[in-house]
């Protein structure tokens, strides 16, 4: 490729490349193109060089012109092409990434990397299926590419293929037990199979691997809330530990300018991945849909990667909406910032794709975290968490232990809305005659040993009941089966239903009479889901805040006989629930109307009330003065 020999200084700078010494190798391949400034080969080695040490705009120019200026047919056509393709990737640059990376997979079908890089760019423009398909191509060709085989495990999980996931996963490690990245995967898939303890112990050993990685460690602190053997207390250690390595690495903030007027408008900064089709939307739309326009300006800072309709709407009640997804943690705390935010709200916590980053710059006076799920962030940057008196009662240390000082609203921590069409509620299913259906349709994360154990006894004092668990195919599914056979109750009587799109998940609760709810980590909107839906659930209340969503929920509508404090309770209110049909059906006849008068659903009511927090944590730095 090039058509003539290779000058000597271009020689001299690929020897240079090829050991490592890329500065002097740069520098020379810039003296050969100032020369010769159509030379494919200098070209496309300095593109490579640059897409290396991650200069990628300017990488993929040059790549560019390479392969404008090589022959089409050429072998190494493929390779240029290839090396197109990640830059475009890089740069976000979907479909020319996708166009080049074909091309190059059309010259050479056993080009492994090709494959690998066509699938992870398929995947990150959403395309699961081909992504999947793409990868699988590449660990055939090349059965030692480790990073195909950890980006097919990524594939096989957003497509709900667990076991297979868990299966790549395991390859990778076995390629290369040292890859933190995917004892990290590991941990994301054992966590999702209901094997938190295995996951936590995955979670571990990528961060003794790779110690300075915020988001491993965040995954560590989330999954420990679903862990039956953890307390608030171990939990906020860990979140202390977190904001301690991750803080300590922010550039100090300069000191707020902010106009320290208690009674002016604000400015109120929401901060999250998911302003978008997401489960955060129910309950942030009915706030910014029924604020008080006339106390704050509202900003959006959104993190999302593919923006939908529901992305739209939510631009549409802010006043001011900014997509800073591809900007650094400082360069979005700059942006903020800038725009003299008064409040930041945090609304992930440690949840995926959380930018806590942003908060431990302090790019606002006032920070708060809310929605994601109530607990806490470890950051000493962020001042405030949002909660209520049920989740946390007031005082109760042994509860509520957090680095941020809790300001309880007076009614409940969500205020719902399921925004779209939903089915009606329909007849009690058990009232045909076919026996009582309990039912989960929790994120199986959820589960444990207890939990199935539990679920167990309630079925063993309802003859002819049977249960409804949302599990993915395989393993999960055997599992259960496993401890109910173990418990006495035979495994015919658990059916089991996978993911699907939200109207046909709510169609559900049409075969279920009676929710039981999971634990440590109760439902959250999964249960809100239930009532709307006429279906009552029976909870435990747990030791940790996730697991007293159901107090809170039940005591906003009225129902604390459906609340546990025990597990003797749990099974002796749900067997009394299925035992009485009359007083069964008369509740899911009248919940959609109990949820519509409750304050779980009073969204001005709600707005009112976090209007009024917020205008108070304002009030408050005010008085303390500038800082």
């Amino acid at each position: 490729m090039g058509g003539s020999a290779l000058p000597a200084k271009l020689e001299k700078a690929m020897q240079l490349h090829r050991a490592g010494d890329r500065m002097r190798a740069e520098e020379l391949y810039r003296q050969v193109l100032a020369k010769h400034a159509s030379h494919v080969v200098a070209t496309h080695l300095l593109g490579s060089l640059l897409l290396d040490a991650g200069h990628d705009r300017e990488a993929v120019d040059l790549l560019g012109k390479a392969v404008a200026r090589a022959p089409a047919n050429a072998p190494e056509q493929a390779i240029l092409l290839a090396n197109l393709g990640e830059g475009q990737r890089r740069l976000f640059r979907y479909a020319d990434a996708i166009a080049s990376l074909a091309r190059a997979t059309a010259l050479r079908p056993d080009l492994a990397e090709a494959h690998y890089t066509l699938g992870i760019t398929l995947r990150g423009d959403g395309q699961q299926e081909d992504a999947a398909a793409s990868l699988e191509r590449a660990t055939k060709l090349k059965p030692t590419l480790t990073p195909a085989h950890l980006a097919l495990s990524g594939a096989y999980f957003d497509r709900g293929r667990l076991d297979d996931a868990l299966a790549s996963c395991a390859i990778a490690l076995r390629l290369d037990p040292s890859n933190a990245e995917a004892h990290q995967q590991m941990g994301f898939v054992l966590t999702e199979l209901g094997r938190v303890p295995e996951g936590l112990a995955s979670y571990r050993r990528a961060l003794e691997l790779r110690p300075s990685h915020a988001h491993s460690h965040s995954n560590l602190v989330y999954v420990l809330a679903f862990s039956p053997g953890e307390t608030a207390v171990s939990i906020l250690e860990e979140a202390l530990r977190w904001g301690k390595r991750h803080e300590s690495t922010a550039t100090p903030p300069p000191p707020h300018t902010n106009e320290p007027d208690p009674e002016r408008r604000l400015r109120i900064g929401y901060v999250s991945p998911d302003l978008r089709w997401h489960c955060q939307a129910f309950f942030l739309l009915p706030l910014l849909e029924h604020r008080h326009r006339g106390a704050a300006e509202v900003f959006a800072y959104s993190l999302v990667k593919r923006p939908d309709a529901f992305t739209d709407r939510i631009r549409g009640s802010c006043d001011v909406f900014r997509d800073v997804e591809r900007a650094s943690d400082d360069g979005v705390a700059q942006i903020i910032r800038e725009d003299r935010i008064d409040v930041l709200v945090d609304l992930t916590m440690h949840m995926c794709d959380n930018r806590l980053g942003i908060f431990a710059r302090k790019p606002a006076p006032v920070q708060v975290t809310w929605l994601a799920y109530p607990g806490t962030t470890g950051l000493t940057a962020i001042d405030y968490r949002i909660t209520d008196p049920l989740l946390d009662p007031p005082g109760d240390a042994a509860i509520a232990p957090y680095c941020e000082q809790s300001v309880h609203l007076p009614d409940a921590f969500w205020c719902y809305d399921p925004l779209t069409r939903t089915p009606d509620v329909n007849p009690l299913p058990a009232g045909g005659g076919g026996g009582v259906t309990f039912g989960c349709l929790n994120s199986f994360k959820k589960t444990n040993a207890e939990v199935f154990a539990l679920w167990a006894r309630v079925l063993r004092e309802v003859n002819g009941s049977r249960m409804l668990v949302s599990a993915q195919p395989g393993e999960s599914r055997e599992r259960v089966r496993h401890a109910f056979r173990d418990a006495g109750v035979a495994p015919e009587r658990v059916e089991f239903v996978d993911q699907r799109p939200r109207l046909d998940y709510l169609a559900l609760y049409h075969r279920i009479d009676i929710c039981l709810d999971t634990f440590p980590y109760g439902g959250h909107t999964t249960s809100l889901d239930a009532f709307w839906m006429g279906v009552p659930v029976v909870t435990l209340v747990g030791r940790t805040v996730v697991g007293r969503a159901g107090l809170c929920l039940a005591h906003n509508l009225d129902l604390l006989e459906l609340v546990a404090q025990t597990p003797e309770d749990f099974v002796a209110i749900a067997s009394s629930l299925a035992h009485d049909l009359p007083r069964l059906s008369g509740l899911r006849a009248g919940l959609r109307q109990r949820m519509e008068r409750s304050a779980l659903m009073d969204a001005p009511r709600f707005a009112r009330n976090l209007d009024a927090a917020y205008r108070g944590m304002w009030r408050r730095w005010c008085v303390a003065g500038k800082r």
